[in-house]
């Protein structure tokens, strides 16, 4: 099991290494000059050139990526706005402020908006499938069924704006969504955040509600559970004992994709509802063409996707045991 996540995590670094790459290439492949967008309305040829010189533009590709790969791993003191240590992806060119401070800056919104809606469109989601699968063939197995479908088809843009208007302008019966530091207070954490949590969870749960059933549905035909039930085993203890476990396996290989994809930045959600995160930082990186915003967003959705690949790799070895034999 070590081998393989060593394995895994070198495989990683790789796929980062060639990502890192990637982002190089569409850095300077922008069709508008970096050090136009970095000097801004009163630029001259002197300034412009000084900018190259500093940047490192005014050398061969191999050299500016090698350049980009160091500041990246070690850092650099080369900026005019003062060392950047790493992983240095630059100085915004719309703020003039360090990205990776401001990816850390931002990274509590998102964190706190992700792990609140995985928390429930988890226990909505799995509960739900698994009633269904329990129940299955009953009217609440076709209700659950039929209502995740309707819901599955919706997205964040619509249900965002409409539950704004219903449950904010409306009824006045929330506060319009915000962020708030957890450590200063609490409850406006939370009730600054809950309708954005209800709103991306619903979406997350109906897919995992049809996901979890049919897990179910199919880990039940399987001879060992079919084994137990002939040995006189109850239907409760089978289903939560031999079953339940083997049906989680695609469920935790969607979740630490979905949430390392959420930890990368949850773009309309935060969009919609002004929440100060990595994603809405994106949008405005291409909106203000900032490209080492960009990039450093680019960068560390990706780094996040990785990671919960790992560890949902090693997280098999605790939910099924042939993975550790194997």
């Amino acid at each position: 099991m070590l081998r393989f996540l060593v394995r895994r995590i070198i495989g990683a670094v790789v796929i980062l290494f060639l990502l890192s790459i990637v982002t190089f290439v569409l850095f300077f492949g922008v069709p508008r000059d970096p050090a136009l967008l970095m000097c801004g309305k009163t630029c001259n040829p002197d300034s412009i050139a000084n900018i190259h010189h500093v940047l490192g533009l005014d050398k061969s590709i191999p050299e500016q990526y090698w350049i980009f790969l160091h500041n990246l791993v070690l850092g650099s003191d080369q900026f005019a706005q003062g060392p950047c240590p790493a992983p240095c992806f630059g100085y915004s060119y719309h703020t003039n402020e360090q990205v990776w401070g401001t990816l850390m800056d931002r990274l509590p919104t998102t964190v706190s908006l992700t792990l609140g809606a995985a928390v429930c469109f988890l226990v909505i989601g799995l509960g739900t499938g698994l009633l269904a699968a329990w129940r299955r063939g009953t009217m609440i197995d076709k209700t659950a069924t039929a209502g995740a479908m309707v819901i599955s088809s919706l997205q964040i843009y619509f249900l965002g704006p409409l539950a704004l208007a219903i449950l904010v302008y409306q009824t006045h019966w929330f506060d319009k969504p915000a962020y708030n530091e957890i450590t200063q207070d609490t409850v406006a954490w939370f009730s600054g955040l809950i309708i954005p949590w209800v709103v991306l969870s619903t979406i997350f749960a109906a897919q995992y509600t049809r996901m979890s059933r049919s897990s179910m549905i199919e880990q039940l035909q399987e001879e060992h559970v079919r084994t137990a039930r002939a040995k006189g085993m109850s239907r409760r203890y089978v289903f939560f004992r031999y079953a339940w476990r083997g049906s989680l396996i695609p469920i935790v290989t969607i979740f630490g994709i979905d949430l390392g994809a959420l930890l990368g930045g949850a773009i309309i959600t935060e969009y919609t509802f002004g929440l100060p995160g990595l994603g809405q930082l994106a949008v405005q990186s291409v909106f203000f063409s900032d490209l080492p915003l960009l990039v450093g967003v680019m960068l560390f959705s990706a780094s996040m996707i990785l990671l919960f690949n790992i560890i949902v790799d090693a997280a098999y070895a605790f939910i099924d045991p042939r993975v550790r034999l194997a």
